[in-house]
């Protein structure tokens, strides 16, 4: 999959505990982007738009 995320807008999550541990995600077209915030130019996790549904209905990111 080759999604271009080098324009979007990344967002911290605000599940994280502190500010050393951080995952950002962007939305692109019908497309996810998932990154550590500590290195912002490195990769990407891409997940389709029903991908990242079903990531958020598991539960499985909560604690």
């Amino acid at each position: 999959m080759n999604i271009d995320l080098s324009q979007s807008k990344w967002f911290k999550s605000s599940k994280s505990p502190n500010a050393s541990e951080c995952v950002e995600i962007a939305f692109a077209d019908s497309h996810v982007g998932v990154r550590d915030s500590k290195d912002p130019g490195g990769p990407a996790l891409v997940f389709s738009g029903d991908q990242w549904d079903s990531f958020l209905a598991s539960g499985v990111w909560e604690r």
